[in-house]
């Protein structure tokens, strides 16, 4: 399930985030937390089961949602979190439409949402 990120996951959100690859440097990564932190259209969620296992953050201006960043951890992965967070994000702002940015794109497109509803 989706939960909004909160100041006391910040060192979790920062190891997940460290697995994008335009977030490994630490200053890059202690500002793009700050972002989700401080700005009201930059919104942060995280993935939980039994732990935090994926975070994914957007951007949101106007109808459109961009995908900032999605992670899973490394033991988590190839298990459908990843596609079950773009599905949970989707039904959050099921009035908007997602879109990736450059470093979500093939993982977005990957997932093919709109066949995936076609499916269910």
């Amino acid at each position: 399930m989706l939960i909004r990120y909160k100041k006391a996951f910040e060192k979790i959100a920062m190891g997940l985030l460290s697995f994008m690859p335009n977030e490994k440097d630490l200053k890059r990564l202690q500002q793009t937390i700050k972002q989700y932190e401080t700005e009201d259209d930059w919104q942060l969620f995280f993935w939980k089961e039994e732990d935090l296992i994926g975070l994914i953050g957007v951007t949101i201006n106007g109808q459109i949602v961009e995908i900032q960043h999605i992670s899973v951890n490394p033991s988590h992965r190839q298990q459908g979190v990843g596609k079950n967070m773009m599905k949970s994000l989707k039904q959050i702002y099921e009035d908007k439409q997602l879109i990736p940015n450059p470093h979500t794109v093939a993982f977005f497109d990957k997932c093919d949402l709109e066949e995936a509803d076609a499916k269910e």
